[in-house]
């Protein structure tokens, strides 16, 4: 057998989507939070809703973008089909290249080293050997995001289609559960964010190989 290809620890496709989702989470995170501002109440009909303790709380301005609510929907929405479609081209070559092996979680495999380095985190036993691209948690993160990505899509759609896509809408618990839904993934994004971005000042290498792509390395 020949040996596996030398790889760089952050191929082209995979930096350009990356790259892609900033302005991209931006822009929604803005826009939607212009949205939730046209009717900032989470409850059916304006009723409380229990999971919800922001009831009429309104975002300051300074976030928010659209100024208005069809403008906010017009960004919302159309910079909506571009993250659908990166997410969907980074999937696809996740998928094609083999490269999933080494970045989502697979939970015979990272379990233990998910658990570990947590632990370590926490301050509460030495760091485990790294062995591959990432460990354990960090699959699971990544993972995680991926799933909260498409999961806020198809939230995302109820909401824009909730008529014509009522099998959707009904896998959601209706309009305003799926409402809660996309504004909790918001939320779930932006505390991943907030932690990649603290994860990335720590170990500042990843930043270089993310826009450097960075030394080749074996396909493991």
């Amino acid at each position: 057998m020949h040996p596996p290809e030398p790889r760089r620890p952050q191929p082209w496709p995979i930096r350009l989507a990356h790259w892609a989702n900033v302005p991209l989470l931006a822009i929604l995170a803005a826009s939607g939070l212009q949205i939730l501002v046209a009717y900032p109440r989470m409850g059916p009909r304006g009723r409380p809703f229990a999971l919800y303790p922001f009831q009429d709380a309104v975002p300051p301005s300074w976030l928010r973008l659209g100024d208005w609510l069809a403008g906010a929907r017009s960004w919302h929405f159309a910079f909506g089909w571009f993250l659908a479609l990166n997410g969907l081209v980074y999937v696809l070559y996740l998928a094609l290249s083999g490269e999933w092996r080494r970045r989502l979680f697979l939970p015979r495999r990272d379990t233990r080293d998910a658990v570990a380095t947590l632990a370590y985190y926490l301050r509460l036993r030495p760091a485990p050997a790294q062995t591959g691209l990432y460990n354990g948690l960090q699959r699971l993160a990544y993972t995680a995001a991926l799933f909260m990505g498409a999961l806020s899509v198809l939230s995302g759609l109820v909401l824009y289609k909730p008529v014509q896509l009522q099998w959707l809408t009904a896998l959601f618990g209706g309009y305003d559960p799926a409402r809660f839904v996309h504004l909790l993934l918001l939320a779930l994004l932006a505390l991943f964010t907030v932690g990649h971005v603290v994860l990335v000042a720590l170990h500042p290498r990843t930043f270089g190989e993310m826009l450097t792509g960075g030394r080749k390395t074996d396909a493991r």
